[in-house]
């Protein structure tokens, strides 16, 4: 039983380890956005970073958006149909969308796509020795490559939820016109009535708050790499869990903190 605790207090002690290291690097990063970000090469490695992963993104995001409208439609249609308010599946779709829905799936998908992406490059560059150099040439690692990866990220996600939100109502204008017979007018005027300036609010500041907490996982596994090609799978893998994980509960709050 002592070994039990044992091992859970040393969970729980390597768990706060890990939370302050990363915390400790996205702190860096954001800190040195206003006084690096203009700067011409970081600027330029800001809007390429924001092409990887929001250009490239871009496909999986329409397809995984569209759908989820759609699957939420019908779900909602097929109950609503039951009280004769077919008609109240787009103000249901475009709410849910906006405070909840999109900014969860756009980080997922990022996660996913850009964060494990970080986490490999950066693990790949430890591994090689090529973060070391960079100390001994007095560059600093996060200036250099932390800060443009958050900054492009803390801009990206709240544009890419929308995004979201936008073709998930349009998913779910597809099944709604198709599925229960509601007129496409009559589904995107309901939705514009019942969206509200808090709903968007509250899921764009989710969605920036996820690309706080992609970046800061992703740096913080891509510098703690060791074991070489293995380590980098792991650091990946790692990273994607945990932010699959910080998504869902800091989503949670969030919701709760304005409702």
């Amino acid at each position: 039983m002592l070994q039990v605790f044992h091992t859970i207090g040393a969970r729980c002690l390597l768990a706060l380890r890990e939370t302050g290291k990363a915390s400790v690097i996205g702190w860096g990063g954001i800190r040195m956005i206003v006084p690096h970000a203009f700067a011409r090469r970081n600027f330029q490695e800001i809007v390429v970073q924001m092409y990887n992963g929001g250009i490239k993104s871009l496909g999986v995001v329409t397809i995984v958006a569209v759908f989820i409208g759609m699957i939420m439609a019908l779900q909602l249609g097929i109950e609503l149909r039951v009280y004769n308010q077919e008609a109240m599946v787009g103000p249901a779709v475009m709410a849910t969308m906006l405070r909840e829905m999109a900014p969860f799936m756009a980080g997922l998908v990022l996660a996913a796509c850009v964060g494990a992406s970080m986490a490999a490059q950066l693990g790949t560059m430890t591994i090689n020795d090529e973060i070391s150099a960079l100390e001994i040439m007095s560059i600093d690692p996060v200036r250099f490559l932390v800060m443009p990866r958050m900054a492009s990220m803390m801009l990206l996600l709240p544009l890419l939820s929308f995004y979201t939100a936008m073709m998930g109502v349009l998913g779910g204008a597809i099944v709604a016109s198709v599925q229960f017979s509601v007129p496409l007018r009559s589904y995107f005027q309901l939705a514009m009535d019942f969206a509200s300036s808090k709903a968007l609010f509250v899921g764009l500041f989710k969605a920036f708050i996820f690309g706080i907490i992609i970046t800061a996982v992703a740096c913080y596994e891509g510098f703690s790499t060791r074991q070489g090609a293995v380590g980098v799978g792991m650091a990946t893998r790692s990273c994607v869990i945990k932010c699959f994980l910080l998504i869902l509960v800091t989503g949670y709050f969030v919701t709760r903190l304005f409702y």
